[in-house]
């Protein structure tokens, strides 16, 4: 995931399918207190310590459905869904900013206090553990090469052997897999530009995480125009970060994960979300 870096941080609102909690959007130049009883106390249940009183403080980057994105002027998904467990276990509300994606790689609105924790489906890798922590992995991600059905594509070979273009999110571990494939993709700011790039002829296929690709084909017109013809296994899982040596926070977040699979939370959203539920790519094993 990427934008420019000339694109202001945001911060949104957000929705819980979970609490049914609702927070105001705020300026763009900081996030409002949704204080838990007026104390303005950043300390929240289990001595958690928190940038803003009353609130989880999100970094993400938008669009990434199903994960995250704004539906009806909300941020919804996945994985807000996931966190919204963790702000509840810890008395308090979740507040989402929308950030560029390469600072989740380096940790820096972390280190700098501008938010608890990042949530951006995005994988574990050895170079990011050098900047963050990362919770228990919570996804198996894979990667799908999505075509228009026209193309005569059939397969990611196919592409280079028909004189295809392909498209990828930049700075993704999808863009870095089919590169080291010796393909020269066209890049894309986000998934969203990468599925309008499909569907506008920019490119004839693209690789991209396969969940957004679920979400996407759910609507009937785009499964009529396009298809799969290969799911790439990378072994690729999902973490959310927090700054390093945030032990408390991380260890909350993994407890909410636990709990949600233990109790069936988890698969109900998921079910929601990202569709029929698959137990290879719901049900990694922890870090």
């Amino acid at each position: 995931m990427h934008t420019t870096s000339g694109r202001r941080t945001r911060v949104l609102a957000a929705t819980t399918a979970t609490a049914g909690l609702v927070l105001v959007a705020a300026a763009a130049s900081g996030c409002t207190s949704t204080g838990n009883g007026g104390s303005g106390s950043k300390t929240a249940a289990g001595g958690v310590k928190v940038v803003k009183a009353g609130q989880l403080t999100t970094c993400t980057h938008l669009p990434y459905p199903p994960f995250q994105s704004e539906i009806d002027g909300k941020v919804q998904g996945f994985d807000v869904s996931l966190i919204d467990l963790v702000a509840k276990d810890l008395g308090v509300k979740q507040a989402i900013v929308d950030t560029p994606f390469e600072n989740f790689k380096t940790g820096a609105f972390l280190n700098s206090g501008q938010c608890d924790l990042a949530a951006a489906g995005m994988t574990i890798t050895a170079e990011r553990k050098k900047n963050v922590d990362f919770s228990d992995p919570y996804f198996n991600a894979t990667q799908a090469v999505l075509v228009d059905k026209k193309s005569g594509i059939n397969s990611l070979a196919d592409v280079k052997a028909k004189g295809k273009k392909l498209g990828a999110q930049a700075q993704t571990t999808g863009e870095d897999y089919v590169k080291k494939q010796g393909y020269d993709p066209v890049s894309f700011e986000s998934s969203d530009a990468v599925l309008n790039g499909l569907r506008t002829g920019q490119v004839q296929a693209v690789v991209i995480d396969y969940p957004v690709v679920q979400g996407w084909l759910k609507d009937k017109a785009n499964a009529a125009r396009f298809k799969v013809v290969d799911n790439i296994n990378t072994g690729e899982q999902y973490g959310f970060t927090v700054k390093k040596g945030n032990t408390k926070l991380r260890a909350a977040i993994n407890k909410a994960l636990a709990d949600a699979k233990a109790d069936g939370t988890y698969k109900k959203l998921y079910e929601k979300w990202i569709g029929p539920y698959d137990t290879a790519a719901a049900s990694p094993s922890a870090s």
